[in-house]
């Protein structure tokens, strides 16, 4: 880094927070409904352990955070328009990811959670071209996020279809 340093780090450690605060927002709808409702329902064999859920969402909220980090650091100037766009793709992704935790812990509704992983999953392959513009890494930061909302998607959509 340079001699703005100190700058760069503010500008890293605001898009990890950030990031994680998705996922702590989510979290208040999500902890209570695991030991009750969750439990309660049949989930298909490939489904991981509850306590797994945790430290992966946290590992990818870091590196959603790393990744806007990436392209939030370049100059309005180098490539203003498409950054500004990405970032509010991202921050639209961020809330669609608040938005499923809710519908499917809160509301208990694993139909309507099926509908917004699915928005979710196209914001996160948006958030990727965008960023890929700006950023290669920031680009590739996103792949275990896509890919794991992409398994969760299959957990949600087998959920729906077991409890019927």
């Amino acid at each position: 880094m340079k001699s703005n340093s100190p700058h760069l780090f503010l500008k890293l450690v605001i898009a990890i927070v950030v990031s994680e605060l998705a996922g702590v927002i989510g979290s208040i709808f999500t902890v209570s409904a695991i030991p009750t409702w969750y439990a309660g329902l049949t989930k298909p064999a490939v489904n991981p352990p509850s306590w797994l859920f945790g430290p992966v969402w946290i590992t990818l909220y870091a590196l959603m955070g790393i990744a806007a980090f990436f392209v939030w650091k370049y100059h309005f100037e180098e490539k203003g328009k498409v950054k500004r766009k990405a970032l509010g793709v991202f921050c639209l992704q961020l809330i669609l990811n608040v938005a499923w935790s809710i519908i499917f812990f809160g509301l208990h509704s694993p139909m309507w959670a099926c509908v917004g992983i699915l928005a979710l999953w196209f914001a996160i392959l948006w958030t990727m071209v965008l960023f890929y513009k700006i950023s290669k890494p920031a680009m590739y930061l996103l792949l275990p996020y896509i890919l794991w909302v992409s398994f969760a998607a299959y957990l949600n959509y087998a959920i729906l279809l077991l409890n019927k």
